[in-house]
């Protein structure tokens, strides 16, 4: 099942429906609670969490971005990732995670760093971290960390990053 989705940043008022979908997507309320605590936190910006929605505009899918850092260079954080399980396969997380990554080009942001599923992550562009000298400061397989240059006329910098507060790393 393949849909035209509609993406747009986050509102207040699809907060309920943010949380449902990241309810329903993981099989614990911690993804949830993250981007709860995210939203209070100075790592949130404002247009960097995007979602996807149904032709009715009904929130289905949902990617967020929020700052973190490769040593000292700011950088951005991909995730949590979610979208409700009728929808899953469909393109709605894709299409949020395309927008997420435009919205923060477009915003200058030059970096973005992604712990997750290592086969679905490569066809935003994102490649393994540890090939560009970047590392996370726990333990995560080598694979599942990766990174990508939203401008290339600015490579990858290298360090380890550091993650916001409510990431609890």
């Amino acid at each position: 099942m393949s849909f035209s989705w509609t993406t747009r940043p986050e509102t207040a008022a699809d907060i309920p429906a943010l949380r449902a979908i990241s309810l329903a997507a993981f099989e614990t309320p911690l993804e949830a609670d993250l981007i709860d605590a995210l939203r209070a936190d100075e790592a949130w910006i404002d247009g960097l969490s995007l979602v996807s929605t149904t032709d009715d505009g009904r929130p289905v899918g949902h990617a967020l971005l929020t700052r973190c850092h490769i040593d000292a260079t700011p950088a951005l954080c991909l995730g949590p990732v979610a979208v409700l399980p009728e929808h899953q396969r469909s393109g709605a997380g894709g299409a949020a995670i395309r927008a997420a990554l435009n919205a923060a080009a477009g915003r200058g942001e030059r970096f973005v760093v992604v712990l997750g599923h290592p086969p679905y992550y490569p066809r935003f562009g994102f490649t393994r971290a540890s090939a560009h000298g970047i590392r996370a400061s726990f333990d995560t397989p080598d694979d599942a960390l990766m990174a990508l240059a939203l401008d290339t006329e600015h490579p990858l910098p290298t360090g380890t990053i550091r993650y916001a507060a409510p990431f609890g790393v």
